[in-house]
């Protein structure tokens, strides 16, 4: 079919004009708040520049130095595994809930699902600070608690010490993450075939033999996006560990996000922003985010098959 046919029908040089120009409005916000601010940042990663002045081009120093930058190595790792963690575990609970709440709990599904999913609609920001204030070796209602039932032994000040605060940002994060997961998983399994279930316990499976044998391979495609999901969300993970740690203690908990910002506004180094080493981490985050999508695609083609 040649272009400017519509179902073998010609079109006309006025429905094509209308056309362009129902789409006019959307390619230029594309190109100046989208395309441009890419292309744009990517220039500036090659460059060595604080905000004042011309960029002086460095080529790829920024790329080189980064690669030397132990923070940098820190704060890569750390994104990593967050990414990692959080996406598997929301992966796994966000399935497992949803299979409770449309079996086992379908009288009070409802329920379940409203109370799951009411932190996936608080802010981040708003949701760090509550736990920032739990997390209170202090005042925090978690040691309160502890200290309530006798284990005043495992009282800790959580976000101060290098080896709980990851665990204690993973927790927040599955927290406000759970119900929106297993509401994608709850919609997934409306659509496998009930009749599957019922042949399956006519040859004599059991629940768990038709949870891995039709359940799981019937949600293929449903898990490829939750994963690809989780790690663009990790990736680009800020607001949470911008509002409870800073990326502190020492770096313990700084993702790249964290340390980009810090670049950019000059709370590292001195008072002087390296917005051009802060955009080479904008355009390893970007890859990262591009892997992500890839990965999805990738899943779920495998998964049509």
């Amino acid at each position: 079919m040649r272009a400017g046919h519509l179902l073998g029908t010609p079109l006309r040089k006025s429905q094509r004009i209308a056309g362009y120009a129902f789409i006019l409005p959307t390619f230029v916000l594309f190109l100046a708040f989208v395309l441009w601010p890419i292309l744009y940042t990517a220039y500036l990663s090659l460059t060595s520049w604080g905000g004042f002045g011309a960029p002086r081009f460095v080529q790829f120093d920024n790329y080189s130095r980064m690669l030397h930058d132990p923070v940098a190595r820190r704060a890569l790792i750390v994104t990593l595994v967050l990414t990692g963690v959080t996406t598997a575990v929301l992966t796994f609970l966000g399935l497992v809930t949803a299979v409770l709440v449309n079996v086992i709990w379908p009288k009070v599904g409802v329920v379940v699902r409203t109370i799951l999913f009411i932190p996936g609609i608080v802010s981040f920001v708003v949701s760090a600070v509550l736990w920032k204030l739990i997390y209170d070796p202090n005042i925090g209602t978690l040691n309160r608690l502890l200290g309530a039932i006798g284990l005043d032994g495992l009282q800790h000040p959580w976000l101060a010490d290098h080896k709980t605060v990851l665990p204690a940002i993973v927790v927040v994060t599955v927290w406000g993450g759970l119900g929106f997961t297993m509401l994608i998983y709850f919609a997934g399994l409306q659509s496998i075939d009930p009749n599957l279930y019922e042949a399956a316990a006519m040859d004599g499976a059991n629940t768990v033999q038709q949870f891995r044998h039709i359940t799981v391979p019937s949600l293929r495609i449903v898990t490829g996006l939750i994963v690809s999901l989780g790690l663009l969300n990790g990736f680009k993970a800020f607001d949470v560990i911008f509002v409870m740690t800073g990326g502190g203690p020492n770096h313990a908990s700084e993702v790249l996000g964290t340390y980009l910002y810090s670049l950019a506004f000059g709370t590292t180094s001195g008072s002087i922003p390296q917005l051009g080493y802060a955009s080479a981490f904008s355009v390893v985050t970007m890859v990262l985010c591009t892997l992500a999508v890839i990965a999805q695609l990738w899943l779920t083609r495998r998964a049509d098959r």
